[in-house]
């Protein structure tokens, strides 16, 4: 199923079916990378000639590919050292994947002669030493969830796509369907063991701490927290506790709730009017911004409203909560008739579980890893290896503007034939995430209620022009009174390093006077910097779009 057809025709079919679990073993994965370490075994070295090479030279988005020298897998941080030292002395630009989910050529690309693949260092484990939980760096969100909710029954408030690999989905403040309730999942982080190159090319580890004493290490500590990755060294080791927590294993993250309701909405496009849509839009963003305060029941409802291209044959929206929370039931069961309502579509019935149902809406009561693994597993990001990608981003701080949401029906009723897995993806923000300081932690767009995801995946190279013009004249339009761009102000508030745009750095498509750094960090770029000319002086980690030395 397409993510963006998900929601789509027998989503209530395929919740009810949520008892088929992921098939994974990231347990297993971690003990023979332990054992491994233990016997003294180094990492891997992939050729061109060797016969993985095709799958570890290229991500999951199929317009970037890479012809590297070589691809290392390290097994430790020993291993990562060696081989950014053997990068260093040979003068050849080298790259970091941890899951392959990025956007952008950043990780693949024709400049790239040595790839270092952290797949084999994916162990989560308890450091009593630390009294945190330690996270490989090339585990996957889902290796992280699983981990530590069998182990301890605590989770981070991850990404909802579970393949994602921890990498750069911390680095760059990564949220999910949790975040609402809990935070950013950098607000619970509280270490990270880093690779670093100095200024006359020796190559060692850091760990760089929330509390260092070293004002330096915690400056390189904070960039980590939303600077997005491959700009400051190789993160090898991420040590997760929350702020002021205290007590046993069990007590220093964040509960995962024991169930939670999960929602599948489908709205077929023949029944949706552009008065219907645009009073949708309003309405989910209206809802947002009242529905704000940290600690409630409602300021932690977490959704997603899926505005799917006409040709799809239907919108939708994804919609958590946890079902412990006082009123969780009453909540949602609002919020889903107030969309129903928004649109002009009703007939709710009531189920058992107390929530209310409607033709278009299907709920239900889950176990929240269950509930996790399925809303996870059903996107092309996860199953589909062969789909490309454009993706553009912003940050909204009020509900979206009637001329923005005018321009968003025009592109998504066009008749020019884009995939039909084209759309806007709107996801919630606000909640407990607004509750911390815009320079707490790298990630400045703290007061922001959604984000907005101008996407479109395809198939086929043929298509590639289409689809790109598509999403680019899309977002263009959207934001056609501020240069083309949502630079920051009363409305829009930049974009989101984990969804990067190369076209923001280019001036036929970002005729703003407000560059592409400030879009994605806006007053804490400086800091961003310095802490770049201290730790990386050589510019040795570099892309498109990180820091600037």
């Amino acid at each position: 199923m397409k993510r963006r057809q998900f929601v789509g025709a027998g989503s209530g079919v395929a919740l009810a079916a949520a008892v088929a679990t992921v098939a994974a073993a990231p347990a297993a994965r971690a003990a023979q990378a332990d054992a491994a370490a233990a016997a003294g075994t180094t990492g891997v070295t992939v050729a061109p000639s060797d016969s993985r090479y095709p799958d570890l030279s290229s991500g999951m988005n199929q317009r970037w590919q890479a012809r590297p020298d070589k691809i290392v897998l390290p097994r430790t941080t020993a291993d990562v050292v060696t081989a950014v030292r053997d990068s260093v002395a040979a003068g050849k630009q080298l790259s970091v994947c941890s899951g392959g989910h990025c956007f952008e050529d950043f990780v693949f690309n024709a400049d790239v002669k040595i790839n270092i693949n952290l797949a084999l260092m994916n162990d989560v484990t308890f450091d009593k030493a630390m009294n945190a939980f330690a996270v490989g760096g090339g585990a996957t969100l889902l290796d992280v969830y699983e981990a530590l909710y069998d182990g301890w029954g605590v989770t981070i408030p991850g990404g909802i796509c579970h393949s994602v690999g921890v990498g750069g989905h911390i680095t760059g403040g990564g949220f999910g369907n949790l975040s609402r309730q809990y935070g950013l999942t950098v607000d619970h982080l509280h270490a990270v063991e880093v690779v670093v190159v100095a200024a006359d090319g020796s190559v060692r580890s850091v760990v760089a701490a929330r509390d260092s004493s070293d004002s330096a290490l915690r400056d390189l500590f904070w960039a980590h927290t939303g600077g997005g990755g491959g700009s400051f060294g190789i993160v090898t080791r991420f040590w997760f506790r929350t702020p002021g927590a205290t007590g046993t294993p069990e007590n220093l993250l964040p509960k995962a709730p024991s169930q939670v309701y999960a929602t599948l909405t489908n709205w077929p496009w023949e029944k949706v009017t552009e008065d219907g849509f645009s009073r949708l839009v309003t309405y989910w963003g209206r809802w947002l911004e009242t529905h704000n305060t940290p600690g409630t029941t409602a300021g932690s409802l977490y959704s997603w409203l899926m505005l799917n291209h006409r040709d799809s044959g239907s919108m939708g929206a994804v919609v958590q909560i946890d079902a412990s929370l006082p009123d969780a039931a009453a909540v949602v069961s609002d919020f889903l008739a107030g969309m129903d309502q928004a649109l002009g579509l009703s007939s709710a019935t009531s189920r058992p579980s107390g929530v209310v149902d409607s033709a278009y809406t299907t709920t239900r009561l889950l176990p929240w890893l269950r509930a996790t693994r399925y809303i996870g597993s059903i996107s092309p990001t996860q199953l589909d290896p062969t789909t490309r990608g454009i993706h553009k981003s912003s940050h909204l701080r009020t509900v979206t503007p009637q001329r923005q949401i005018d321009a968003m029906y025009q592109h998504l009723t066009s008749t020019d034939g884009p995939s039909p897995l084209s759309g806007v993806v709107l996801s919630a923000s606000g909640g407990r995430i607004s509750s911390i300081s815009p320079t707490a932690t790298a990630v400045a767009q703290r007061d922001a209620i959604m984000k907005a995801n101008f996407e479109s995946l395809w198939y086929d190279t043929k298509d590639d022009a289409k689809n790109i013009a598509w999403v680019r004249d899309a977002f263009r339009d959207v934001y056609g009174d501020t240069g083309g761009v949502p630079v920051p102000n009363a409305v829009t508030d930049g974009c989101y390093i984990n969804y990067p745009d190369g076209d923001l750095s280019d001036a036929a498509f970002n005729t703003s006077a407000v560059p592409w750094h400030d879009l994605y960090w806006k007053g804490n770029y400086a800091r961003l910097q310095q802490v770049k000319r201290a730790w990386d002086p050589r510019n040795v980690f570099h892309h498109r779009q990180s820091i600037q030395p």
